[in-house]
This record gives C-alpha cells, sequence and structure tokens, in this order.
C-alpha cells in the first residue's frame, strides 16, 4: 500500500465510520465528513503539481479509489475527483463543493426541462456533470427538484430542472473523441463496486470461520466452499475490470474501457451480494450487522451509471462494427 493509499485508509477509518454512514443515511448533514475529506487534499490529486495538485494517474489513483467503496463512503469522493481532473483536461476549472456524474439516463425536454434519472450520491451532490447529446454542462442541484430513490439509505437521486439555470457551466464539446460524461460515471462506479464487493467477501471469509455448525466451522463444508469459490472469482474480475477502466496514464479515461469495466462490475455484483447473505444466513440483513452497508451499495451502483445490459449492448455495436477479430481482440486493442 502506498503512502497516498495509507493515509486516505487512516481517514475513512477514523471519520467514515459505520456509524457515521448510517447516521447520513438517516438524514443528518454530511457537511462535516465532506469538509474533513475536502481539507485533506486528496480531491485534487489528480490535478498537475503546478495546480496544486498531485500529478497523480488514474492507473496510480485506483487502490485510493477503490478504498471508498470499501468504506461504503456515502459521498461522490472518487466521481469529484475524477470529474475535477477531466475538467482540467478539458480546460474547466471545477466548481468547489461535491460533483456527482451522470449516467446514460439523461433527457432534454422541448421545453428546455432537464432531467437526470438513476443519479448515484444524486442527494449529496452540490453540482451535477452531465450530458445531453452534444450538450455537456455542470449543473447545480441546487436549482433541481429531486426526488430520492425509495430505497431506504440511498444517496441515488432523480433530479430536474425546469429550465437550464443561469450558473450553469456549459462544457465545450471536444472534437477529438475523449470520455463522454456518462463513461466517466462508468469508470468512477467501477473501483466502488469492486471495493464493495471486496469487503462483503472479506466479511463473508470471517463469517463462515467462525460460525459453527454440528460441531465444526461452516467454512469446513463443501457447498459453503464452493459458493465462496464462486465469490472470490467475481471479486477478483471485477477487480481486474475496475482495474481495466482506470487504466489510463492521466486523468482521461479510455471510453471503451470504462464502458468494459462498468459491465462486468454490474454484472457480478448481485452474485456477490447474493452469496454474502446465503452465507451470513439472517444475520447478514439486520440493522445492526455492517454486511447491508455493502450489499446495498452493490445493487444501488449496478443500477447507477447505466447497468451492464446497457453498456454491454454499446460494446456490442462497437464490436460488430470493428475490424479486430473476436471480442477478445477487440478488448486487448482497446488495452494499447
Amino acid at each position: 500500500m502506498d503512502m497516498l493509499t495509507e493515509a486516505l485508509e487512516r481517514m475513512f477509518s477514523e471519520r467514515a465510520t459505520p456509524a457515521v454512514i448510517r447516521g447520513i443515511e438517516a438524514g443528518d448533514d454530511p457537511a462535516a465528513l465532506w469538509a474533513e475529506i475536502a481539507s485533506s487534499g486528496f480531491l485534487d490529486i489528480l490535478l498537475p503539481e503546478d495546480k496544486g495538485g498531485a500529478g497523480v494517474s488514474l492507473d496510480d489513483a485506483f487502490p485510493s479509489f477503490m478504498l471508498a467503496g470499501q468504506h461504503a463512503l456515502p459521498l461522490p469522493f472518487v466521481q469529484t475527483v475524477m470529474a475535477k481532473g477531466w475538467l482540467d483536461a478539458l480546460g474547466h476549472d471545477a466548481p468547489e463543493g461535491p460533483i456527482a456524474i451522470a449516467g446514460p439516463d439523461t433527457s432534454r425536454s422541448e421545453d428546455g426541462g432537464l432531467s437526470v434519472q438513476n443519479l448515484a450520491f444524486g442527494k449529496a451532490a452540490d453540482w451535477v456533470l452531465a450530458g445531453f447529446g452534444d450538450l455537456w454542462v455542470l449543473l447545480p442541484s441546487a436549482a433541481a427538484r429531486i426526488e430520492g430513490d425509495e430505497i431506504r439509505g440511498s444517496q441515488t437521486a432523480d433530479l430536474y430542472w425546469a429550465a437550464m439555470p443561469d450558473n450553469t457551466r456549459i462544457i465545450d464539446t471536444p472534437e477529438a473523441a475523449v470520455c463522454s460524461p456518462a463513461q466517466l460515471a462508468a469508470a468512477s462506479l467501477a473501483p466502488l463496486l469492486a471495493g464493495a464487493a471486496r469487503q462483503a467477501l472479506d466479511m463473508t471469509l470471517a463469517h463462515v470461520a467462525e460460525r459453527q455448525q454440528f460441531g465444526r466451522a461452516i467454512a469446513q463444508f463443501q457447498a459453503v466452499q464452493s459458493l465462496i469459490s464462486v465469490m472470490a472469482e467475481r471479486v477478483w474480475a471485477m477487480r481486474m475490470a475496475a482495474r481495466l477502466a482506470l487504466h489510463a496514464p492521466d486523468a482521461m479515461p479510455s471510453p471503451r474501457l470504462a464502458a468494459i469495466g462498468k459491465t462486468r462490475c454490474s454484472e457480478a455484483a448481485p452474485t456477490v451480494a447474493d452469496g454474502a447473505h446465503a452465507l451470513h444466513g439472517a444475520i447478514g440483513i439486520t440493522e445492526e450487522y455492517d454486511l447491508q452497508l455493502y450489499t446495498r451499495r452493490l445493487r444501488e451502483w449496478r443500477r447507477a451509471g447505466g447497468t451492464e445490459a446497457w453498456w454491454a449492448r454499446q460494446l456490442g455495436r462497437e464490436v460488430i462494427q470493428s475490424s479486430e477479430g473476436t471480442a477478445l481482440d477487440f478488448i486487448l486493442a482497446s488495452t494499447k
């Protein structure tokens, strides 16, 4: 673990405790936790050093981003860090405050109304980075009507603007092909999914090693070992897919790899969540036990930023139209 990751792990462990997370889910103001994160300087790690950042690449930031998922952080830390780096790469300064990034579920009505559905961290963001076709914008969430996800404790929301607010920031759409806001959202959610899955697996491994049945730990039963092996395979695949999504030498993710990473992570998320609950039994769904903090995130982040089905369709069209041979050839070509 490098110094950056160690420092972030220490901060999340001390400040983003399960008790704090439960409080924010219940309606407590997250401003204090966000102020701690902002004052730490971690939000600027992707910015170049001459702009007050650390000049870290997405490749190097990956372990730190996974930590946010492992701690079920209820704030758009990863999204804000990646949005700031993405905006800087396009020649724009980022506003103050937490930034959420909209996936492909956006629409613009004929009368100028804007809507963003299934927005991860929509309840906690001050700004929303979204794309409406060729229109890329930063929208103030204070001007929106916010309808929260009905799932208990979820920070996902739908946001609606009757018209474009006066303080909207327009992002010039570059002529060259770069990562769109929806693709950036997909890339930002992949390490969160991988981190939450890793934590769910770790908790499950500890539980089956301690839980006794018929005079021995249930980890010794073949059926339990089989399910654990399936979970472990999915968790490792999610980690590798998330690393692919952030495989970049700078702050700009690859559009293809972002889609590949989100597809695989979203696809595997319910298998990990279901396996964890199956092996925990009734204790896993209780309020007092922390497992549900992570499995709820797995289901929430799976849907946000485009589901696996949505991104698989986009990738399928590209594979069919490409000249790179098989789907594996397509993926390998995308990593060069």
